[in-house]
């Protein structure tokens, strides 16, 4: 076996951040080619790592990309096992660089689709093989667990600890106004971004509850029949986006602050991490 410098295994620590005995054994399985013991470095994490899928990834970041200029957005669940993990600068940028890949790249049905192209980073690797270097670095099991991409004019919000976003599709062009929006539908949580979207079941449901109560106060029937409607108007409030009082100003709605925008709600999709 070939003797390996002291400065040599020094070097590829600090490449890897692996532990020394790792990247010595390393070494001189290569003969000394620092390329080959990167790769077989890779490929031993990756051996590791295979063993520890069945791991709970109960922590992570959402991340999301816009591009006016193309008219795409994109939003990324990337998951792990811990809290401070998820705040890792290397843990942030692989998110950003999935977010972007997605947005910029041919999009992706799939996780694995989408792992296996190029990196958006400029190191010349795949999603995967940052992926793997990094999780061989942290030890930790890496999940991209939602992915979605709109193509059409978007915008967006993730919240500070980057564990609720929101990602919107619209016909118009006031991206603070969307942003605007994204913000309060974080904060407000609606079932539906209109009227005709929420479970007509759920509507139904809520009518008899509302027609009930009304018979108990002795209305007629087409008194009932105003009354419910009339308070329906306070179950969509609380439930649709567009019926929503914007939290900025209450005194209009989501709807309404959309259409002096000009703008037209298309799509919206809300994550909150894990849920």
């Amino acid at each position: 076996m070939p003797e390996v410098s002291a400065a040599a295994v020094k070097a590829l620590r600090e490449k890897t951040n692996l532990p020394m005995m790792d990247c010595k054994k390393a070494l001189e399985a290569s003969g000394g080619d620092e390329s080959q013991a990167i790769e077989n470095l890779r490929k031993a994490g990756k051996q590791l790592m295979a063993g520890r899928t069945d791991r709970e990834t109960s922590s992570g970041r959402i991340a999301i990309y816009l591009d006016a200029a193309k008219n795409v957005g994109s939003m990324i669940e990337l998951r792990c096992e811990s809290a401070p993990v998820a705040n890792n600068e290397e843990f942030v940028a692989l998110a950003s660089n999935l977010a972007k890949q997605l947005a910029i790249g041919p999009g992706a049905k799939t996780a694995e689709e989408l792992w296996k192209q190029k990196s958006p980073s400029g190191s010349g690797r795949t999603l995967e093989e940052e992926k793997d270097d990094l999780a061989n670095k942290i030890r930790e099991v890496f999940n991209l667990a939602r992915h979605v991409r709109f193509d059409g004019t978007s915008g967006g919000y993730v919240h500070h600890n980057a564990a609720s976003g929101v990602l919107i599709e619209v016909e118009g062009n006031s991206p603070e106004t969307v942003k605007d929006i994204a913000m309060h539908t974080a904060a407000m949580r609606p079932a539906a971004v209109s009227k005709e979207e929420l479970d007509p079941a759920l509507v139904e449901k809520e009518r008899e509850i509302l027609s009930a109560a009304a018979k108990k106060e002795g209305k007629s029937d087409n008194i009932i029949a105003k009354m419910v409607e009339g308070r329906l108007r306070n179950f969509y409030s609380e439930r649709v986006l567009l019926e929503q009082p914007f939290v900025k100003d209450d005194k209009k709605t989501v709807g309404q602050l959309a259409k002096e925008a000009g703008l037209k709600i298309k799509k919206v999709v809300h994550w909150e991490l894990g849920k």
